[in-house]
């Protein structure tokens, strides 16, 4: 059985897959540790900030920063918990810049709907999103590293187009690696 990190980034049908590490309603950011083989407590959420959605990672990818890429998976309907693999659509993608070791770093996040859901169906692009809805997504991914030495910095939306071009380069970085 592959660890969670291992698994294929899209079933056979080409749908992306997304695990969730840090459930709706989590003041904590849970994370997978590869090396241990588990969820682990990453830290708490600034006070007053849940997570909005369920978030979590594309498995097999490297990001820029060095994770797996991050997902954000819109679903109001309930939350998940963490381990669970949502097969998902990207919308597209908010771009971040923030401090690394080795100086600025991209750190984006895939905005994702969960494929079954069909209420979210109308969507095709974080661009149908409503504007109070995507600053909100982008207030929160700048909020929850406001206490880090990140210094986190949204450089903007970009559509499915971007958010396809960054799964392939993540999932060709992970691949280099192995």
């Amino acid at each position: 059985m592959a660890a969670l990190h291992e698994l294929p980034h899209q079933d056979e049908d080409g749908t992306l897959r997304a695990v969730v590490e840090a459930p709706k309603g989590a003041r904590v950011k849970t994370k997978w540790d590869p090396e241990l083989g588990a969820m682990v407590v990453g830290r708490t959420l600034p006070v007053g900030l849940v997570y909005p959605f369920d978030w979590g990672f594309i498995p097999g990818t490297r990001a820029e920063d060095g994770d797996p890429l991050d997902a954000l998976i819109l679903c109001e309907d309930a939350s998940t918990w963490p381990g669970v693999v949502v097969p998902v659509r990207a919308l597209g993608v908010l771009r971040i810049e923030q401090r690394g070791k080795k100086g600025r770093v991209r750190n984006d996040r895939l905005v994702t709907v969960p494929v079954e859901l069909l209420r979210w169906n109308r969507l095709s692009q974080v661009r149908d999103l409503a504007p109070r809805m995507r600053d909100e997504v982008e207030k929160f991914c700048l909020d929850t590293t406001f206490f880090t030495a990140k210094d986190a910095r949204s450089l903007g939306f970009a559509g499915p187009g971007a958010a396809r071009r960054l799964v392939r380069e993540a999932v060709s970085a992970y691949e280099k690696e192995r």
